[in-house]
């Protein structure tokens, strides 16, 4: 198979760059070609074969290639307060739209979204009026991250906040290193379109002790000085489950589950 060739001759080259040994020469002649290939694969090429993620396996193969379509939508009779909450996620993500849940079932707006071609989902979840639940699923099969949510902080309540851009913003993912990290790092990515280079608008999620902290940011550049104003809104994210399926299927294998209560939990960083 050519496309198998291609990628061990990629690998090679990643391999010797990694190491900072010669470049083998059965790819020199070739070497400045699969360099460009590497820096533009959707699915990255790794020197260890064995930690590559197969495309065809790969249910977010088509980052960069497919705009994202991305339905948000709550639970039955939301508060004021999380109806304001999901606009303001809508917000956040462009080519995002925000629906009444009305009597729908769960199963039911997963086939609707299905047959208008969304390509995620994202519901959201209260309280007492809080926001406290945020789950993300990608169609048509899957997986689903699910996040329990903290210190929500809304743009009204924001000092000073910034009117927010409609550019498509530049993601910070920061902290995901891990095997797990940089599966719900990639979750997230899946949400958002690539943006142009001159897009002022920055988005982060920075994961300090597995606590993923969402910021909305715009910038200035002015005569080399950097002005930045946060947009909102704010809160503090914790993954505790990802499942294979979508959010509709109760039976769907667990990928992974939080266990914060074992003996070694306070010890292992999950997401780092």
């Amino acid at each position: 198979n050519q496309q198998i060739l291609r990628d061990d001759k990629k690998r090679k080259l990643k391999s010797a760059i990694d190491e900072g040994t010669s470049i083998p020469t059965e790819i020199v002649s070739e070497a400045r070609t699969l360099m460009h290939e590497l820096e533009t694969d959707v699915v990255p090429i790794t020197a260890d074969k064995s930690a590559d993620v197969q495309a065809i396996d790969d249910e977010y193969a088509n980052i960069g290639i497919r705009e994202p379509k991305v339905c948000i939508t709550t639970s039955r009779d939301p508060s004021n307060r999380l109806k304001q909450f999901a606009k303001e996620i809508k917000l956040c993500i462009p080519n995002s739209q925000a629906i009444n849940r009305g009597t729908y079932r769960t199963d039911e707006l997963v086939d609707a979204c299905r047959k208008a071609d969304f390509t995620d989902m994202v519901f959201l979840n209260e309280t007492r009026g809080m926001p406290d639940a945020m789950m993300v699923s990608h169609l048509p099969y899957g997986p689903t991250a699910y996040f329990t949510l903290s210190s929500c902080v809304l743009r009204h309540d924001i000092p000073e906040c910034t009117p927010a851009s409609q550019a498509y913003p530049h993601l910070i993912i920061d902290g995901l290193n891990s095997k797990v990290g940089k599966r719900i790092g990639r979750i997230l990515q899946a949400l958002y379109p690539i943006p142009r280079p001159e897009s002022r608008r920055v988005l982060t999620f920075a994961n300090r002790n597995d606590f993923i902290s969402f910021r909305h940011h715009m910038y200035t550049l002015d005569k080399g000085q950097v002005g930045l104003s946060e947009a909102g809104p704010r809160f503090e994210m914790q993954p505790y489950e990802i499942r294979l399926g979508t959010i509709d299927q109760d039976d769907a294998e667990k990928e992974w589950v939080l266990r914060p209560y074992m003996n070694t939990a306070r010890k292992k960083q999950t997401l780092q």
